[in-house]
């Protein structure tokens, strides 16, 4: 590995830049393993059949996760695509060979307006009509219960930060969906840690989980981790590459395939305490630097709905008398190296995630962040 790994980009003339907002897509997703690096390497110079890689892949997943088979997905959005297009084709070829043309098929799939979001395109790309219930914080079990019907494929549940906590539950979605004969299929996209979640949500009984395999897990950042009930995964691997039908268009390499279980083995077995420990650290330095800069409040935040890895959150108080939440975040991006804040909370709220960052670059966006608050 060279000295200076930035230097790649760098002469494509790409500027490398500091993420102190978590495994967000956009900034590079997360560091992959090295690990996972030598795994992939090796296994791009040997060919093998990609069904059997599948099928052996898939059951790894379902040893880590509890469920009854798995799939490696191109990253969490195409197991997305894969989830609906089980759900309404099946492993039924004339079905499959039309997607996304649903016409004359169950192709609903229902969802809390609450969850709507970014990524749930993905679900209408296999052909799905989205139905939405409820307002946008709640929803109450007759306004789903009412939704569903003969058209139903599913019903979707988005577990993510942020999101409405007055909404119905999935134990709540999983009991009434059951009861009327429809699968739940579940986005935990960005749910790990922890890594009970692992095992968590198919154990409380939903059909298909996707997990990013390119955020926590630290693998590829095109790969995803789909596992559930073995007749719908089934039906996802036949919808998906190498196949030709829908899925065929977000090809999962061999070695992504290998870099991914490889990361996913390692990141099951890590401590996870110790981990955890090591972020309060990181956050602990951040806060003690700006904790008496008048006008902010900085704590370390941690907790199973928005923050669940320990992150510095910074709030801009009634005092604050400086620049606005956004032109703060605006002058950390305009900077040499640009730095990227989690901005997911409110209006006045920003954030350093400290889960790609190295004990150096704490100190980088410390003093940045110094810089733009006070001045020094």
């Amino acid at each position: 590995m060279s000295d200076d790994p930035a230097q790649v980009y760098r002469d494509v003339g790409v500027q490398p830049i500091i993420t102190a907002s978590g495994s967000t897509t956009m900034y590079g997703g997360s560091r992959l393993r090295p690990e996972a690096i030598r795994a992939m390497n090796d296994a791009a110079t040997v060919m093998v059949h990609l069904e059997e890689l599948n099928r052996e892949a898939g059951k790894v997943i379902a040893c880590i996760t509890g469920a009854e088979a798995g799939l490696v997905s191109s990253g969490a959005a195409g197991g997305l695509l894969l989830q609906a297009a089980a759900c309404i084709a099946g492993s039924d070829p004339v079905k499959m060979s039309r997607l996304p043309d649903t016409q004359g098929m169950r192709n609903e799939i229902v969802i809390q307006n609450t969850h709507r979001f970014s990524y749930d395109q993905a679900y209408r790309a296999a052909g799905a009509e989205l139905v939405g219930v409820g307002n946008g914080r709640s929803c109450a079990p007759w306004e789903l219960e009412s939704a569903i019907n003969d058209n139903t494929a599913a019903v979707a549940y988005l577990i993510s930060p942020f999101t409405s906590r007055i909404a119905l539950t999935l134990p709540q979605v999983i009991e009434i969906a059951h009861a009327m004969g429809t699968p739940v299929i579940v986005d935990a996209a960005s749910r790990l840690p922890p890594r009970e979640n692992l095992r968590k949500f198919v154990a409380q009984g939903a059909d298909m989980v996707v997990f990013s395999g390119g955020k926590a897990v630290r693998g590829p950042q095109g790969a995803g981790i789909l596992c559930g009930r073995a007749d719908l995964i089934e039906a996802a691997a036949a919808n998906a590459s190498p196949n030709r039908f829908i899925g065929r268009s977000m090809k999962v390499a061999k070695e992504e395939i290998i870099g991914l279980i490889t990361a996913l083995r390692i990141f099951a077995g890590e401590d996870e305490e110790a981990e955890t420990r090591a972020y309060i650290r990181m956050c602990r330095q951040a806060v003690d630097a700006l904790v008496e800069v008048p006008g902010v409040e900085a704590t370390v935040e941690h907790d199973p709905y928005d923050y669940h890895i320990p992150t510095a959150v910074i709030r801009l108080t009634d005092d604050w008398a400086g620049p606005g939440r956004d032109d703060i975040l605006a002058a950390m991006q305009a900077g040499d190296p640009p730095i990227y804040l989690n901005s997911l909370g409110g209006p006045d709220e920003m954030a350093v995630d400290p889960f790609n960052l190295t004990d150096d670059e704490m100190e980088t966006v410390i003093r940045r962040l110094r810089e733009e608050l006070v001045g020094c």
